[in-house]
């Protein structure tokens, strides 16, 4: 039974994680993935000019953000894996719109869309993996999931450069969508997983049943009428009244009221929002590296191909520190106050080797201490997204990871990078903004490192909300009980 068990965690976690890595070659920024050959054909073709192309860029992040917290909360009425299946066929047909786009405006739009897919991953996949892990390995298996980004962003950059060098940049977003389209499906023809915290459509409606049984035998009783016609009517119409389906107007204000109330219950947690602004702090700092790193290197170090050595650093690192930060947690005991110990002492010493390798005038020893420093610091992903899932009920899982990702974005490398723009506009030496920038990594460790001393609470093993609640309970009449009252009868 253990090995079954076993089994059926490693099957079912897996089907999120294929998901995952397929979505992540390209996904997101599939723009800067279709490499800087198909870029320039794109320029070409539109006729863009510098502004056009950095909407471009960008694009899926408007998408993206506005979406992130619509997907969480229709988690709470519709199967989150199917969720991901409408996501992953947003994002199919919304790259392959990009392939075929003929302007400017239909590649914008196209790429707004392919965040609002990528939107349902950032809410739900985390979850579903957290709840199909093995207990001693969740972070090693969040490491996975999310070392998929720079092994994505490896692949993109090889992939859009042979088919948007070699054949057309069309066929570079048109081949994506290809690829994705067999995962779209699979969303919606497999089984569907059930995230914890969260009744399937079946049971919700043998609870109504259940519900309604007490209240009908009440109107048995009143009318006396068993199996009269006039009786059923009034039947069905009292069940009609109480169970009907409420107007569109009053879904969208029950779904609008209900979000607001789980945005609260997230602001007054302070282990959940402690976690975010030290999040924030770091995200400032590794979005504007990704969009100045290689300028600043070249002209600190006159780099030739410091687009190529940056990203090849990122990328290595990156993969190698998300796997590791993930191992070391599940070796300390996956616990929120150990996951902060390891965000602010890793962030301290990645902040530290990373503040040095900028101090270096050898190209050598710059390379050696960044390299370094972006493996501590990459090691933050499994232990921070593991404390935006532990520490919120199993419900609000998927809203809280929709609500980390949207703020991390907005306050942190969305406006990073014009703000280290006007930074290097008044230094006038990238020496100095790199330095200055990578300051607030130290920030972002005092920020965790008081994460510690917080009272945390680990609400994985909580009830949902959504589970039958005890005036429910009271309400539903068993069904044993319901068919021994109708036997003695």
């Amino acid at each position: 039974m253990g090995v079954y068990k076993h089994a059926q965690i490693a099957v079912s976690a897996l089907r999120v994680v294929e998901f995952r890595i397929a979505a992540c070659k390209l996904t997101g920024s599939n723009w800067r993935l279709t490499g800087q050959a198909s870029r320039e054909l794109i320029w070409g073709d539109f006729n863009l000019n510098n502004f056009e192309d950095g909407i471009l860029s960008s694009a899926f992040m408007v998408g993206l953000l506005i979406s992130s917290p619509i997907f969480a909360s229709l988690a709470k009425s519709h199967n989150p894996f199917r969720l991901i299946g409408v996501g992953l066929s947003v994002w199919t047909f919304a790259t392959a719109g990009c392939g075929c786009s003929f302007d400017f405006w239909s590649i914008t739009i196209c790429r707004m869309l392919v965040g609002v897919g990528e939107a349902s991953f950032i809410s739900l996949a985390a979850p579903f993996i957290d709840d199909n892990a093995p207990v001693a390995q969740k972070t090693s298996w969040l490491g996975i999931f999310y070392m998929c980004i720079p092994t994505g962003v490896a692949l993109g950059y090889v992939y859009g450069g042979l088919v948007g060098g070699h054949l057309n940049w069309r066929f570079a977003f048109l081949g994506e969508a290809t690829l994705m389209l067999p995962f779209a499906i699979l969303g919606f023809v497999i089984k569907p997983l059930q995230l914890k915290g969260f009744t399937s459509s079946g049971s919700k409606q043998v609870l109504n049943k259940e519900i309604v049984a007490p209240e009908v035998q009440d109107l048995k009783i009143s009318n006396g009428a068993v199996g009269s016609l006039t009786g059923r009517e009034e039947l069905n119409d009292s069940i009609s009244k109480k169970f009907s389906l409420s107007k569109g107007a009053s879904k969208i204000s029950n779904q609008v009221t209900r979000f607001w109330k789980d945005i609260k219950v997230l602001l007054i947690n302070k282990v959940y929002v402690v976690n975010v602004l030290g999040y924030i702090a770091y995200n400032f700092v590794i979005g504007a590296y990704s969009y100045w790193g290689p300028k600043a290197g070249y002209a600190i170090y006159h780099m030739n191909n410091a687009d190529l050595l940056f990203g090849g650093i990122t990328i290595v690192c990156g993969m190698f520190g998300t796997l590791g930060g993930g191992y070391i947690l599940d070796c300390m005991h996956s616990t929120i106050s150990n996951a902060f110990k390891l965000l602010s002492g890793a962030t301290f010493l990645g902040a530290i080797f990373c503040f040095s390798a900028f101090c270096s005038k050898n190209l050598y020893g710059y390379i050696v201490l960044f390299s370094i420093g972006e493996v501590l610091v990459f090691a933050t992903q499994g232990p921070v997204n593991y404390v935006c899932l532990h520490s919120v009920s199993p419900s609000m899982r998927p809203l809280s990871m929709a609500m980390s990702t949207v703020s991390i974005h907005i306050f942190g490398d969305v406006p990073s990078s014009p703000l280290v723009g006007v930074l290097q506009d008044y230094t006038n030496d990238w020496r100095k903004t790199a330095l200055i920038l990578t300051s607030v990594l130290f920030i972002a460790a005092l920020v965790w490192f008081v994460g510690i001393f917080l009272h945390s609470v680990d609400r994985f093993n909580e009830d949902s909300e959504l589970n039958v609640t005890p005036i429910e309970r009271s309400n539903a009449r068993p069904l044993l009980d319901q068919y021994t009252t109708e036997a003695s009868e």
